[in-house]
């Protein structure tokens, strides 16, 4: 098997009411994920079009959320353990990895 990266966009969908700061942290947190997966982070775009949007649907009672889309060169073996961390960050509504 050969350990090739693969490019991945991970879209996270954070609850509106985390700190700026905060979110920041989140990012930063989520980049070193990926660097202990062997990957690498291309590109983080957290402005327009992206930032504080309104949700189709309310997720834990919040009406908005803010979004952010980083893309990834990481091998797929490592995606199970990127996805377990995002699902123990509590301020993370929603996220979604493709490829890319």
């Amino acid at each position: 098997m050969s350990n090739q990266r693969n490019e991945y966009e991970v879209v996270v969908i954070l609850d509106p009411t985390t700190p700026e700061e905060e979110q920041a942290n989140l990012i930063e947190r989520i980049k070193g994920y990926v660097a202990a997966g062997g990957g690498e982070v291309a590109s983080v775009e957290t402005g327009a079009p992206w930032g504080r949007r309104t949700l189709a649907y309310p997720i834990r009672k919040a009406t908005e959320g803010y979004y952010s889309m980083l893309r990834l060169n990481i091998e797929a073996r490592s995606l199970p353990e990127l996805e377990r961390n995002l699902k123990l960050m509590e301020p993370v509504l929603r996220y979604s990895i493709i490829r890319a």
